[in-house]
């Protein structure tokens, strides 16, 4: 069965490639001979260079990197090449059309009696073949240049109640790391050097370091380690870290990842809050640093927020480290009104959408009410950070990843 599926597959990428091609051949014709052939030579090599790649990465011996690094590209060429097939072949069938038509009413064809001679309409070949080099060309760019152009993004809260040892504490905040997503260490080291530069007191990083295991950080953790502030880096677990989008062999072999997910943070340097606060004490005043486990509406709720709440009722202002931005309508802002600022990330902002000016649109909007940015809701902030890494697509278009730096004032 296995067999006929993979039979099935190979006959569909070829006859998406060469019902593709008569739409190039068909650009070619204006052209002189020599550069018809040289065009479609590359054009053929390419393609079977790129078709013997991605099918090694398909392979079972193939690492895991490697499929998740080749899956996407595929996926985007041929579902790109499918459209457009799928209107050249509209062409094609209203050719056939008016060819019946001419001879159902017994009139001579105008190119001749080959009913193929009946040219397919160049503007609606140039239509189609654009139908495929334009979304491979945007999440081309999204891939090469998006992945890794990160952008520092500044907001100010401010809180009445804030001490005045705080006035003007700068908060760096990363999310959704994703170190098993990474293909250019350059640009990530790039990045972390920009929020360095920033120079804040203190840095959150709210969950998802890694896609699926612990040893996706290996290659990265001289990075991570390098990531310091001076009051100190606090963090917390996001869906992707505890490893349950895995087939473990035991529940022993998913508990021994997790624990190495925690002693990597440790080795980083990072505090880990799993359900449990820390207070910064500063000039004699004090500031509650609260971390949960992930907790979603949709996925994992392995927060604890009210034990981790336990003993800090009296200090002054609360900031919490909460990786899912769901969390904050479900439990937050509900039971837990004296909660000032919560950092989040999670959505990535789909890695897709168009933030201009004032005006933002992603699909990550139609599933999640908080999906990017600053939102406030009576005395109480949300901040989601549209994320450090990617996964699935390894590229951003529009949304690109993010450097946040809050400044919190009195006021």
């Amino acid at each position: 069965m296995r067999k006929l599926i993979l039979f099935a597959f190979i006959l569909l990428i070829g006859g998406i490639e060469l019902y593709f091609y008569q739409g190039i051949a068909i650009l070619l014709r204006p052209y002189t001979d020599n550069v018809r052939q040289c065009v479609s030579m590359v054009y053929i090599g390419v393609v079977l260079a790129f078709l013997v790649v991605s099918m090694g990465s398909f392979r079972a011996r193939a690492t895991t990197r490697l499929k998740r690094h080749m899956l996407p590209p595929f996926v985007i060429q041929y579902l790109s090449k499918f459209f457009a097939v799928l209107l050249l072949l509209c062409g094609d069938i209203y050719r056939g059309i008016k060819w019946i038509g001419y001879k159902l009413l017994h009139r001579c064809i105008p190119s001749g009696s080959d009913p193929v001679a009946i040219p397919q309409s160049l503007p609606w070949v140039q239509l189609s073949i654009g139908a495929a080099v334009l979304p491979v060309a945007t999440l081309g760019y999204g891939m090469i240049v998006g992945a890794h152009d990160y952008r520092i993004r500044r907001v100010t809260i401010t809180l009445p109640h804030l001490p005045a040892a705080f006035h003007g504490i700068r908060i760096g905040q990363l999310s959704d790391i994703h170190s098993g997503s990474f293909f250019n260490k350059p640009a990530v080291a790039k990045g972390i050097d920009m929020l360095l530069a920033e120079k804040p007191d203190t840095i959150f990083f709210t969950g998802d370091l890694v896609n699926d295991t612990a040893d996706e950080v290996q290659d990265y953790s001289d990075l991570f380690t390098s990531i310091k502030a001076d009051l100190g880096v606090f963090s917390t677990l996001g869906n992707h870290d505890y490893g349950d989008y895995v087939n473990w062999s035991s529940t022993a072999a998913k508990q021994k990842n997790l624990h190495a997910i925690h002693e990597a943070h440790a080795a980083f340097g990072w505090q880990l809050l799993n359900n449990t606060h820390v207070c910064l004490q500063q000039g004699g005043d004090s500031l509650a640093i609260i971390g949960v486990e992930n907790w979603g509406t949709s996925f994992s709720q392995y927060g604890k927020l009210a034990l981790a709440y336990q003993g800090i009722a009296h200090v002054p202002v609360k900031l919490l480290l909460s990786h899912d931005p769901s969390h904050w309508d479900a439990e937050v802002r509900p039971c837990f009104p004296e909660i000032d600022v919560t950092f989040a990330g999670h959505t990535h902002g789909f890695q897709f959408g168009i933030e201009v000016g004032g005006f933002k649109w992603s699909p990550a909007q139609y599933r999640y009410k908080q999906w990017g940015g600053l939102y406030r809701e009576g005395n109480q902030y949300l901040y989601v950070n549209r994320g450090f890494g990617y996964i699935g697509y390894p590229g951003r278009v529009g949304i690109w990843p993010e450097i946040t730096i809050v400044e919190l004032r009195k006021g």
